[in-house]
């Protein structure tokens, strides 16, 4: 068991460092932390002049939302970075579990992801004006780490395609659209199709910022576990799919002595 956690755990870190693609704090600074502030500064201005729905809806749900960029990112290049620079091969060919190797892998990005939600959340906050009970500040940093998780494992899952599909960073900017769209962050879950939210109902960011949201508003944590539960449940789904996925692939890349198909 001891070997198994430093190999998650260790590993994950070694691998973060290795394969991380912001090799200079002005990169990461300006693409995760900047970045997402003006996105979240564009929907809640927008939301003001459409009247949809109030700051407090924009700010939580957009904070949340920004978990997903490093996640979902971070998840498929915990694959899709090994082909690229030509150690797939390697790790496929290790004796350790490759299923613990790149579930390992998800934390260090779930970590960076809440880091992200958590900045920018207190920054827009002070700049709009929006008051959140200091009461509430444990259940959101739950929240938005559950959130933070869910989109690593959501991540992890389409990097899983890495091993079949050429250009998965494709596949990854398509599904964070969907994020954007299908998760009722930016449009009140009650005014998307019935169709739109049961598909929002599986993906990450969904349960979390509806949780999120209610704690910005002054309810207590109790009432809001089940969505925070429903979050971490849906981050096991895609960590189990995941693990499946890698698995299938691994096996029909060794069979078929290739790595991608298509």
């Amino acid at each position: 068991m001891g070997a198994l956690l430093r190999l998650v755990g260790v590993g994950g870190v070694i691998a973060y460092r290795a394969l991380f693609n912001w090799t200079t704090p002005s990169i990461f600074v300006g693409t995760l932390l900047v970045g997402p502030l003006f996105q979240l500064f564009f929907f809640a201005y927008l939301g003001r002049e459409f009247g949809v729905a109030d700051d407090r809806f924009y700010i939580v749900g957009n904070a949340v939302l920004t978990a997903a960029l490093a996640c979902v990112y971070g998840g498929t290049m915990a694959v899709a970075n090994e082909r690229r620079f030509g150690t797939l091969g390697h790790v496929l060919l290790s004796p350790r579990s490759r299923t613990a190797i790149f579930l390992g892998r998800v934390l260090p990005y779930a970590g960076n992801g809440l880091l992200i939600a958590a900045s920018t959340l207190t920054v827009a906050a002070l700049l709009l004006g929006l008051r959140i009970p200091a009461t509430a500040l444990p259940g959101l940093l739950l929240a938005l780490a559950s959130a933070s998780l869910a989109c690593g494992f959501f991540g992890l899952t389409l990097g899983a395609l890495g091993l079949r599909f050429r250009d998965v960073f494709l596949i990854s900017n398509v599904a964070v659209a969907l994020l954007l769209l299908f998760t009722g962050v930016n449009v009140p879950a009650d005014s998307l199709p019935a169709g739109i939210r049961a598909v929002g109902a599986v993906l990450p960011i969904t349960h979390a910022a509806d949780a999120a949201r209610r704690l910005a508003g002054g309810a207590p944590l109790g009432d809001v576990l089940p969505a925070i539960g429903l979050e971490l449940a849906v981050g096991v789904g895609y960590a189990v799919l995941a693990a499946g996925l890698l698995t299938v692939f691994e096996a029909e890349s060794r069979r078929r002595a290739t790595l991608d198909t298509l």
